[in-house]
C-alpha cells in the first residue's frame, strides 16, 4: 500500500462514516486591531511589489499614468493608482513622457531597483524552500496537478517568484510538468510524490513535544489525537461550553492533509477537522501565514473542501481570524503572529519589512539612495512599532458569518 495512505486506512471504517455528534456553540465575532493592522500594511506592499514587477516585465522600463488607471481594483487598493504610487517616491519616479509631454510615467528609482535585486538573491537564497512549499501544495490536490490560473494570484502570499512558471519549474522537470487541462488552459502537476514532505506542520510540531508525551509518536500508533493551538479571544477560552467543545473536536482522529479523503463521509465531524487540518497546512505554507478567503474558494474543489467550507474560519476563532479589512476578506491563522508579529519569519517577509520601511521614509532619502542602504540591515531587529493584541468584541459570530458570506474579495 502506498505509503500515503496507510495513516487513513488504519482508522476503522466506522470512524472515518462517523456522523456529527459535537455540538455546535454560537460564539461571538471579536475584531482583531493588530491583525487588521498588519492586513493592512501588507496590502500597501503588496500593491508596491505588484506594481515593481509589472514595472520590471516593461520591455520600455516604465509604466505610464494611461495603463495603470483601471488597475486599482487589481492591486487591491482603497485608493487610485496614481496617487498610491505618488506617495512613495522613494520606490518609484514620476516624469513626462518623452513623445507625449502631459502624460506621466513610472519608472523605478535607483533605490526601488536596487531592493528588486535584493529580491532576487532572496528567492535564490531560498529556492530550496519554495520547491517544497510548491510540492506540499500540489501534494494536497486530488490529482496533484493545478491550473496555473489559481496559482497566480497565490505567488505573493506563497513567495513565488514573479516569473516561477517561465523559469523557475523549468530548473525542476523531476519535480513539475505543465500539462493541458479538460479546458485547454494550462495546470502545474507533480510528476512523483515527495515522501520527504509528506509529513505535515502539525504532525512535525507534535513530534518535537517534550519527552513523555503521546505527539506525534502516538498518533502513528494508533494511540493520540493531534491537537491544533489554539489561541482564544479573551474571555473565549473559560467557558465551559467552549472548552467543552473544543475538547471534543480535539480528541477526533487527524486526518493529514496529504492523504486521500474521498472515502470520508463529507457530513461527518472527522472531515471537518480534516477541512481544518487542510486550512491549517496551507495558511501555514504562506509567507504571512494568511491569504485571501477568495484564492481559497479558487482552490476548493481541487482540495476536496466541502461547499461552504469558509464557515469553518468563523466556528473555529482558536485558530483561524477572519478580516474584512481593505475592500475583501482575508483569513489568517492564528498562532503565526504574537504581539502584532510573526512569529517566525520568512526572510522573504523580512526583505518586504525593508521594502515597508523605504516606503515609509517618503522624501526624506528621495535623492540619497546609497545613504539607505546602511540602515536596512536593522530594519526588524527593534520592536519600536510592537502592536498589542487588542480586540473589541463587535457582533455576533451568526450575523458576522452571514455578512462575510455575502461580501464581495477584490483579488
Amino acid at each position: 500500500m502506498n505509503s500515503k495512505y496507510k495513516s487513513l486506512a488504519s482508522f476503522p471504517l466506522h470512524n472515518l462514516q462517523h456522523c456529527r455528534t459535537i455540538a455546535k456553540v454560537r460564539l461571538k465575532w471579536v475584531k482583531n486591531r493588530s491583525l487588521d493592522h498588519i492586513i493592512d500594511v501588507q496590502t500597501d506592499i503588496k500593491a508596491a511589489c505588484l506594481i515593481k514587477n509589472a514595472i520590471i516585465r516593461s520591455p520600455t522600463g516604465y509604466l505610464t499614468s494611461k495603463s495603470l488607471l483601471d488597475s486599482q481594483k487589481l492591486l487591491g487598493l482603497t485608493v487610485p493608482t496614481l496617487r498610491f504610487m505618488r506617495r512613495y517616491p522613494t520606490l518609484f519616479e514620476e516624469y513626462p513622457h518623452p513623445k507625449y509631454p502631459s502624460l506621466a510615467c513610472f519608472k523605478l528609482t535607483e533605490l526601488g531597483m536596487m531592493m528588486h535585486h535584493k529580491e532576487l538573491g532572496v528567492f535564490e537564497q531560498c529556492e530550496a524552500d519554495i520547491i517544497e512549499r510548491l510540492c506540499r501544495v500540489l501534494m494536497m490536490t486530488r490529482n496533484h496537478m493545478l491550473p496555473f490560473q489559481s496559482l497566480h494570484p497565490l505567488k505573493w502570499d506563497l513567495g513565488l517568484p514573479d516569473d516561477f512558471d517561465r523559469k523557475l519549474i523549468r530548473k525542476y522537470p523531476d519535480h513539475f510538468r505543465v500539462v493541458k487541462g479538460s479546458s485547454g488552459s494550462n495546470w502545474l502537476k507533480l510528476v512523483g510524490w515527495r515522501e520527504e514532505f509528506c509529513v505535515s506542520a502539525l504532525q512535525r510540531m507534535n513530534e518535537k513535544s517534550i519527552d513523555g508525551a503521546p505527539g506525534y509518536r502516538g498518533f502513528k500508533r494508533g494511540e493520540a489525537a493531534l491537537e491544533f493551538p489554539m489561541s482564544f479571544p479573551r474571555g473565549y477560552g473559560a467557558q465551559k461550553k467552549v472548552k467543552a467543545w473544543m475538547d471534543d473536536f480535539q480528541k477526533l482522529p487527524y486526518i493529514s492533509p496529504y492523504e486521500d479523503s474521498r472515502g470520508i463521509d463529507p457530513n461527518s465531524d472527522i472531515m471537518e477537522k480534516r477541512v481544518v487540518g487542510v486550512l491549517h497546512e496551507f495558511l501555514g505554507l504562506t509567507v504571512y501565514k494568511k491569504t485571501k478567503r477568495n484564492y481559497l474558494r479558487c482552490l476548493r474543489e481541487e482540495l476536496n473542501l466541502p461547499h461552504r467550507f469558509t464557515r469553518i474560519f468563523t466556528r473555529y476563532p482558536g485558530i483561524f481570524y477572519l478580516s474584512l479589512k481593505c475592500k475583501t476578506t482575508s483569513v489568517a491563522l492564528r498562532e503565526g503572529y504574537q504581539r502584532g508579529k510573526l512569529v517566525d519569519p520568512h526572510p522573504l517577509a523580512r526583505h518586504r519589512d525593508k521594502v515597508h520601511y523605504l516606503m515609509r521614509t517618503g522624501l526624506i532619502y528621495r535623492s540619497k539612495a546609497l545613504d539607505v542602504i546602511p540602515r536596512l540591515d536593522n530594519v526588524g531587529e527593534e520592536d519600536d512599532d510592537e502592536e498589542s493584541e487588542d480586540e473589541e468584541i463587535e457582533v455576533s459570530g451568526e450575523d458576522y458569518d452571514s455578512e462575510a458570506e455575502t461580501s464581495s474579495d477584490e483579488d
